[in-house]
């Protein structure tokens, strides 16, 4: 591997959470080898490894120095055939080759590992149940949706709610409930022709919100299930957020990703009587934002009131009334796909070309 790509995966102690999430979405492998002020490896993190920090601590501005594994798997070169056996022994995606000093020459990653990985787990969820909310009109893609319901607009070749399918079903899950409303029979006749008697449509006889039609469904679940939006794609590990919710006792899980944003001017920090303090040019705010994928008890259900326009943000304000645990599983930036936009659509369109190609 040349100098300029290992430096795709190479950071400091000092690097905020924040920061090396950055990092290691531009890298798109999921982790980042730490390295001190000679350049010496000191140690590793991993993109789950801030998800649990983040998780346990709340703090965006945690430094990497404070969670990384200090002791990461290596090779020195002159055995850097003994990589192969280390990463299957360890069940790791990634070693670094390091030289007498403890520098970092090479990095070498096992792709198949990460496959192995996944078919041992491909099975997991098969009897978990998720309900795509698919009754929404979409007016933020209008004219779009003027012609086409929001599920059936085309990313590439098939429409969302099939890439949303797809990507549960490859982690085992083949029972699906559509909640449908707007050109409903759109949506019904374009699924109907698979012929999939696990695709189960809910009709609501007018619009109820992103939670008030899972009132129709209250009697057919009796298991944490999924809910997830129409318009999204979440590039995570369905299995992990499905485990983390019931380790965790949660009610209701809401995955959440990390939204950076820039202010586009200079920024004045000031104190009584106009006194200027300290001006920043355009700071990073960084915050997680809900995006529309929830793990969901079945008793939450019956929060939902029957007949009645309902938000899932409407039924987690409930939940935390009653003071019901409710937690969040964090994802990176680039991992949360939204399509509600045009500007977004089109970033969906060229991640999923990406990950194609």
């Amino acid at each position: 591997m040349e100098k300029k790509n290992i430096d795709k995966f190479l950071g400091t102690g000092a690097l905020t959470i924040v920061e090396a999430m950055q990092k290691i979405d531009l890298n798109a492998e999921g982790i980042l080898f730490i390295v001190g002020t000679d350049n010496k490896l000191i140690g590793v993190v991993t993109d789950g490894d801030i998800r649990r920090a983040i998780i346990r601590t709340g703090d965006l501005n945690l430094q990497i120095s404070e969670i990384m594994n200090r002791n990461p798997r290596v090779v020195l070169q002159e055995e850097r055939g003994k990589a192969p056996s280390l990463l299957k022994q360890y069940r790791i995606h990634a070693v670094a080759v390091i030289d007498v000093t403890e520098r970092i020459i090479d990095i070498i990653f096992d792709s198949g590992n990460r496959i192995e990985i996944s078919k041992n787990r491909q099975n997991t969820l098969q009897r978990i149940p998720v309900v795509i909310m698919a009754g929404g009109r979409g007016t933020r893609l209008y004219p779009y949706t003027k012609i086409l319901p929001k599920a059936l607009i085309p990313i590439g070749d098939i429409p969302i709610v099939e890439h949303i399918m797809d990507r549960f079903r490859s982690v085992g899950v083949n029972h699906f409930y559509l909640t449908v409303n707007h050109k409903k029979n759109m949506i019904k006749s374009y699924l109907g022709e698979q012929n999939d008697d696990r695709i189960i449509f809910v009709e609501e006889d007018k619009p109820l919100g992103t939670a008030g039609s899972l009132r129709l469904i209250r009697d057919r679940m009796n298991s944490p299930f999924f809910v997830t939006n129409c318009d999204i794609l979440i590039q995570a590990d369905y299995d992990d957020i499905y485990e983390y919710h019931l380790k965790a006792g949660n009610a209701v899980t809401i995955v959440s990703s990390l939204k950076n944003i820039e202010v586009p001017y200079g920024v004045i920090q000031f104190k009584e009587n106009g006194n200027v303090l300290s001006l920043e040019e355009k700071p990073q705010l960084s915050y997680f934002i809900n995006t529309g994928l929830y793990v969901l008890n079945p008793e939450c259900i019956d929060r939902i009131p029957e007949n009645t326009f309902f938000h899932m943000t409407d039924l987690v304000e409930r939940l935390l009334q009653e003071d019901q645990k409710i937690g969040m599983y964090p994802i990176s930036e680039e991992s949360f796909l939204d399509m509600g936009e045009w500007e977004e659509l089109q970033r969906m369109e060229q991640k999923l070309k990406q990950t194609l190609d």
